[in-house]
């Protein structure tokens, strides 16, 4: 540890966020691990140093398809847009394709693409249920890899795999959570588990010789690179690049525990808690919500592929708009995990109830 420098402890959080679960039960019990975020003093890098891959086996309970929501669809586009730009006329393989969406919206706009990903549950034949390996024999002009990076445990290593793979070439897209956009916005719900790397837009700059553009995307909680595979090399530290991490992040862990804890209202009935967002953030913010003694009443998401099903830890329900809306009083607080998305749940929604969008909310 001596080259490692500590930045974050949590401990035991559920390795998947997105694993979805039948019974409450099941969910409780689900398979915990801890965090220890480090920057390693070397290579400047930053990630969870208690990573265990072995606990990672991902399967078709897994969900996290975000494409239902056409604010996340116009994101899309835009990522779509940036790799025409980039790669038109190029063959392409998109390593962890997820459910396929936008591996078939690239196919839909001309691109010849084949993916990976061992939760895929489609019937397109181009898609492999398959993590990459070597030993697929795929290449092509360019890779595509969209929020995979961030779930390896050494990313470098990977990056070079992949290189080599590919016959020592290509050209690659690279889109990750944004680490500085975490920290800005205090948004401690956007660290877990299954993401074992934290990047900023600096280490791509020291990971390859070559880069062609960067820039940040989805409001700027995701930041993108393309770049040359060949240039793939193990990253040196830049003392301007040191990381510490804001003094109040977990600042607003009791605040939002305190307005989420059950008051009575004036006529003498108890307000109800919601949450916005069974993915990623509302597990995290779920989770450290109980652990402060709060009852969360109701999780809704809008994909169906979550609805009455069981989020990991809590073991809270899954529910669509429409379950709860029809039980839930006019004004009642909503928290929204995630701000990019309130345009579309106050239309959802005829904007009646009061959206506290937890990533923009300040003390």
């Amino acid at each position: 540890m001596s080259h490692l420098k500590e930045l974050y402890r949590a401990e035991q959080l559920p390795v998947f966020q997105n694993r979805m679960f039948h019974s409450e039960a099941d969910a409780k019990n689900c398979t915990k691990g801890d965090i220890l975020l480090v920057q390693d003093l070397v290579t400047g890098l930053i990630f969870n140093h208690a990573f265990n891959p072995e606990l990672m086996q991902y399967d078709a309970d897994y969900q996290n398809e975000q494409a239902v929501s056409t604010i996340f669809q116009s994101h899309l586009n835009n990522v779509a847009a940036i790799i025409n730009k980039h790669f038109q006329g190029n063959t392409l393989i998109e390593v962890g394709c997820g459910k396929g969406y936008f591996l078939e919206h690239l196919q839909e706009i001309g691109f010849e693409i084949t993916g990976l990903d061992p939760t895929y549950e489609g019937l397109n034949p181009n898609v492999i249920r398959e993590y990459f390996s070597p030993a697929i024999g795929l290449h092509a002009d360019g890779i595509i890899l969209r929020h995979v990076l961030e779930h390896v445990q050494d990313p470098v290593a990977f990056l070079t795999n992949l290189r080599d793979s590919n016959g020592g070439k290509g050209k690659i897209y690279i889109e990750v959570p944004c680490f500085d956009w975490i920290c800005q916005h205090r948004a401690w719900f956007d660290i877990f588990y299954e993401h074992v790397n934290y990047f900023r837009l600096a280490d791509f700059g020291r990971m390859f010789g070559h880069v062609h553009e960067t820039g940040h995307v989805f409001g700027g909680q995701y930041l993108y690179v393309i770049a040359d595979l060949a240039t793939i090399q193990t990253p040196i530290r830049d003392s301007s690049d040191d990381f510490e991490f804001p003094h109040d992040l977990l600042g607003t862990v009791d605040y939002y525990a305190n307005k989420l804890r059950t008051p009575q209202t004036k006529h003498g009935t108890q307000e109800t808690s919601v949450i916005w967002g069974g993915a990623s953030k509302g597990v995290i913010f779920a989770l450290f919500m109980q652990r402060s003694g709060v009852v969360i009443d109701f999780i809704i998401d809008i994909n169906p592929a979550k609805q009455g099903k069981y989020l990991a830890a809590t073991g809270l329900r899954v529910s669509s708009p429409e379950e709860v809306t029809s039980q839930i009083q006019s004004n009642t607080n909503i928290f929204v995990m995630n701000s990019n998305y309130l345009p579309e749940i106050r239309k959802t929604t005829n904007n009646q109830f009061n959206y506290l969008t937890v990533d923009h909310e300040t003390i």
